[in-house]
């Protein structure tokens, strides 16, 4: 099922709707589960978060995650954790022990693993069989991509991982990503899209393409700026 909502003001409205889930979320089990999309569209979305939860959103109780990363150090500008430090993690008194940063400057493979042992050790926790996000927002390239989820790639095959080296068409190419049985388990997942150069892509994922990787998505809510 996907629902499609029109903004706006595609950062502020993006931010007041990822924050209400997070009070939610916070009021229902005591810890919101966010999944921050990267590249450059989130961008505003994250510094409108920052701004509108001010001192007044439980900010402590805000768990982080990565959807994908670039193989880079955590100051390069290819970061995804660079941008979300400098627009929202920066700003935000988010604890840093709650922060969960895919270290993309080792060894992908120890990186891939060391990030799937994290998530595990919370999921058992909560006593779930594969970690649970409340809200995982992810982006949608014009190829239909997602996370670093590319097409023709080995990556989307995977069913039993929940992170994974992979390879994308742009540099740097290494990167580390989250698989669709991970993205699956999510309460919800939410579309940030700021492009109406996007729009035959969207509608192509939502009636479920099989050329998009997108599209093998089970349910989302679509948050546009167009």
């Amino acid at each position: 099922m996907h629902t499609t909502r029109h903004l706006a003001d595609f950062a502020q409205d993006s931010a007041r709707y990822i924050l209400e889930r997070g009070r939610a979320a916070i009021a229902e089990r005591g810890v919101f589960r966010l999944g921050l999309a990267g590249g450059n569209t989130p961008r505003a979305v994250y510094a409108a978060m920052a701004a509108q939860g001010g001192a007044d959103f439980p900010w402590a109780k805000v768990q982080i995650t990565f959807g994908d990363e670039r193989c880079v150090p955590p100051d390069d500008k290819d970061s995804n954790y660079l941008m979300a430090k400098e627009s929202l993690l920066s700003a935000a008194p988010i604890p840093e022990g709650n922060v969960f940063r895919m270290r993309g400057e080792i060894d992908p493979a120890a990186a891939a693993a060391e990030y799937e042992a994290q998530l595990a050790a919370v999921a058992s926790r909560f006593g779930e069989a594969r970690y649970a996000h409340d809200l995982l927002l992810l982006g949608l390239g014009p190829d239909g991509h997602t996370a670093s989820l590319f097409p023709g790639s080995v990556a989307l095959d995977e069913n039993e991982r929940n992170i994974i080296p992979a390879t994308g068409p742009k540099p740097p190419p290494q990167r580390l990503t989250m698989t669709f049985p991970l993205i699956n388990a999510a309460r919800e997942v939410a579309f940030l899209v700021n492009e109406a150069a996007k729009k035959q892509v969207i509608e192509e994922v939502q009636a479920g393409d099989p050329r998009h990787p997108a599209a093998r998505i089970t349910s989302a809510t679509w948050l546009l700026g167009f």
